[in-house]
């Protein structure tokens, strides 16, 4: 069959979302991949499903909504959840006073600052001569995306009817069409999530919204013989995370950190530390931007990161057991999606919130195109 009530091109996370939410509304679905299995940024993250910190309106209500599905269709698609909340540890009291102003704020509800014995409870793993306080916020999950993507495909597929083709590169969209190197396919409405590829379909669109490439380094560290209480995050990620921006005390921190940690800004360094079932921590992350970044990692990078880890978590030796290196789209905006010709959107998440938005943003997509098609 070549006809469908909707194709959508790419099958990572952002393309699952709305193959999702088309197939639950009744829709005959299709979704083209040109890779035999998920390889992307979708497997190459963290799984962790960030509400905290997310940039106002539309990522932070996105990703709420999309803490909200994963939490529905996890146990559906037997895909587990390693752990929840997240611990925004601060080390420095401009760091203390950023928290303190994000949890008395809207976007703060839920969240609390630890201190004394609150913040000593969780101590093993956190240092104590490290931290000093942290914001705790009890809304996010984590999963584990190279488990969780094909596991998620699985189930869409045989639970919701939707089809798939793999291995089918696409050359060319246009309204009511696909032309793929499998022949052409026709829908009323399509949906192209492409992922890094910036130059195949539409890449004037890209380039309009100055669309780049941003390259990040994560390790796997061998079990470190404890378990986090959630997902653990530093001072860095302040700096890089939008939702913090109108803090007051933000502008001071930023000066610190620009003293102390150049490199570290210079290098696009936070921390995200997660961990997994089998005890093993997935650590993070860099940032390097370009239109074809290269494919190397450097150790220097990789040592960075680490020494944020150690500034916070008890790793007295961390053993590195997996390195590599995620790719995905940046903007100057979280997320996009544009009509490209009738009946058909352009879907492109642009600062590496796929995961934590895109359930969400799938939503806003569909409906986009049910009442303006």
């Amino acid at each position: 069959m070549s006809r469908f009530d909707m194709i959508i091109v790419g099958a990572g996370i952002v393309g699952l979302a709305h193959a999702l939410h088309a197939a639950r509304a009744g829709q005959r679905v299709l979704v083209l991949d040109r890779d035999a299995q998920a390889n992307g940024a979708s497997i190459r993250n963290f799984g962790f499903v960030t509400v905290t910190g997310q940039g106002v309106r539309d990522t932070w209500r996105r990703a709420r909504r999309a803490r909200d599905i994963w939490a529905e269709v996890a146990p559906l698609a037997g895909i587990g959840i390693q752990h929840r909340g997240l611990l925004m540890c601060a080390r420095r009291p401009e760091a203390v006073a950023v928290i303190e102003d994000f949890a008395a704020s809207p976007m703060g509800e839920g969240c609390r600052v630890l201190r004394g014995a609150e913040l000593a409870a969780h101590g093993p793993p956190l240092r104590a001569d490290g931290v000093i306080a942290a914001l705790h916020s009890p809304h996010e999950l984590r999963v584990e995306s190279r488990d969780a993507i094909p596991r998620l495909a699985t189930w869409i597929e045989g639970g919701l009817g939707v089809a798939f083709g793999r291995q089918v590169a696409v050359r060319g969209v246009a309204e009511g069409i696909v032309e793929t190197t499998a022949g052409c396919f026709h829908a009323p409405r399509i949906v192209v999530c492409p992922g890094p590829d910036l130059a195949t379909l539409f890449p004037d669109s890209f380039a309009r919204r100055g669309v780049t490439l941003c390259k990040l380094h994560m390790l796997r560290l061998a079990d470190p013989g404890w378990r986090l209480p959630a997902a653990v995050m530093s001072d860095l990620g302040l700096d890089r995370y939008r939702g913090y921006a109108d803090c007051a005390a933000l502008p001071a921190l930023r000066a610190r950190l620009q003293a102390e940690q150049a490199e570290e800004i210079a290098n696009g360094v936070h921390l995200i530390v997660v961990q997994s079932d089998d005890g093993s921590l997935v650590v993070g992350d860099s940032h390097h931007y370009g239109p074809t970044p290269d494919p190397f990692q450097p150790e220097h990078v990789d040592a960075l990161i680490l020494r944020e880890a150690q500034a916070v978590l008890d790793l007295p030796a961390p053993r590195v057991i997996e390195r590599w290196t995620g790719l995905y789209p940046s903007a100057s905006e979280d997320a996009f999606f544009e009509r490209v010709a009738p009946g058909v959107r352009l879907v492109c998440v642009t600062s590496g919130t796929g995961a934590s938005t895109a359930f969400g943003l799938a939503e806003d997509v569909l409906a986009d195109l049910e009442a303006n098609p």
